[in-house]
């Protein structure tokens, strides 16, 4: 360092007080951070996606996808399709950036070719949005039908966070499809400290999907969701364990999640582990633990879970 910090800042402005220690806390924390990934390329400092740029690019897609719900309020039927075009230009343009800065991050590509690399991902994103915006028609329909308390779609598109999670994971789960995993976890990871619903941008999930309530739904990646399926509060989705490979680091990637079929019904507090399989038309109790899969047609309770894991049940 040629120069130290305190002095630096001094000269800066700053106060550069000695009380603090700056020289050595900052020549420490500079070796922890080379000492943390010693094979990391050092071409200079990259910048990093910005959560807060994405979480504007969101804003502007639900308003791009709803105008008339998330557009300013003065929006008229004249000006609706030029807003909606104006409002995605300014959206994909800023998610460009995002995407290259993701690819920059893999040095995997030259700067140009980065360059074009992101606008053709950021163009097949732009083309997944109106069938993104059809399958959310019929989350939002699920969701009015499926709850009796519902009053209109309306509210159920401004006020439901189980809507609010799914818009996300929708939009997460094109761009990850598209090579960009780390925006999708950022888009994806701001409804869930938003709604407390997390949901793996890369898990498959089929149309006319409804969370009810929704605090504590935990989906994982490799879950596969069928079409017209109900999950109620606390459910999850989840693992039973983790493949590691012959020095014990785990191995990625592997289908370890459960396997939902079309019209199922999990109610709140179910902990389905593993890679089994809930057949079509199944009901699953509240707070059941379960982890082995079930027939078409199965009504499983926590009654029914129990007895058969004191009788040495299969997997339970």
């Amino acid at each position: 360092m040629s120069a130290s910090v305190t002095s630096s800042l001094r000269t800066a402005g700053g106060t550069g007080d000695s009380h603090w220690d700056l020289d050595r806390i900052v020549a420490d924390l500079g070796s922890s951070r080379a000492a943390a990934r010693p094979n990391q390329r050092r071409n200079g400092i990259h910048h990093l996606p910005s959560r807060e740029a994405l979480a504007r690019v969101v804003e502007r897609l639900f308003a791009v996808l709803f105008p008339a719900h998330f557009g300013p309020p003065e929006l008229s039927e004249e000006g609706i399709d030029y807003f909606v075009g104006q409002t995605l230009d300014a959206s994909l343009t800023a998610l460009r950036e995002q995407v290259h800065r993701e690819l920059a991050l893999s040095h995997a590509r030259e700067a140009g070719d980065r360059e074009a690399r992101a606008i053709e991902i950021t163009r097949a994103f732009a083309a997944t949005l109106p069938a993104i915006r059809n399958a959310l028609d019929k989350d939002i329909q699920a969701a009015y039908d499926g709850d009796p308390a519902a009053l209109s779609i309306d509210e159920v598109l401004f006020c439901y966070p189980g809507i609010t999670a799914v818009t996300h994971y929708r939009l997460a789960h094109a761009l990850h499809r598209l090579g960009v995993p780390l925006l999708a976890r950022i888009i994806s990871e701001r409804a869930h400290s938003a709604t407390g619903i997390d949901i793996h941008p890369a898990a498959e999930i089929g149309a006319s999907f409804f969370i009810d309530h929704g605090t504590g739904v935990v989906i994982g990646a490799t879950a596969v969701i069928g079409e017209r399926v109900r999950l109620y509060q606390a459910v999850t989705l989840g693992a039973k364990r983790f493949a590691v490979d012959d020095q014990g680091t785990l191995v990625k990637g592997v289908p370890r999640h459960p396997i939902l079929e079309d019209d199922v019904v999990i109610y709140a507090g179910a902990t389905i582990l593993g890679r089994v399989t809930i057949g079509r038309g199944s009901t699953i109790g509240g707070n059941v633990w379960l982890t082995r899969s079930v027939p078409p047609g199965s009504n499983i309770t926590q009654a029914q879970a129990r007895n058969e894991a004191f009788e040495g049940g299969a997997g339970i």
